[in-house]
């Protein structure tokens, strides 16, 4: 699942919510943007393969409870994660973001 950040009806809370719900647990997973403006979750994690990317957040480790259906459920996570790319979208002040 991707979300467009410059289409309004796909950048919403509820898009967010099912990246998140999307996302496998038990890997480490990184919520990732590309210059184009699409968010997506990604396995491949840290400084790794960032070309075309215009910014990621921090790596959220297996196991710790960021991603997957109740992760998703976590109303206030689902805020914050949605206020990090509203935040950062289009013009992130660094292409990694560990504090939102």
């Amino acid at each position: 699942m991707q979300i467009d950040l410059n289409d309004p009806a796909q950048f919403t809370r509820e898009a967010v919510r099912q990246l998140i719900a999307a996302a496998d647990g038990t890997v480490h997973n990184q919520l990732r943007v590309t210059r184009e403006g699409i968010a997506f979750m990604s396995t491949v994690v840290g400084g790794a393969d960032t070309d075309g990317l215009s910014f990621r957040l921090e790596t959220w480790a297996a196991g710790s409870g960021c991603v997957g259906p109740v992760a998703a459920s976590d109303e206030v996570w689902v805020q914050q994660i949605f206020n990090a790319l509203q935040q950062n979208w289009p013009n992130p002040p660094f292409d990694y973001i560990d504090v939102y």
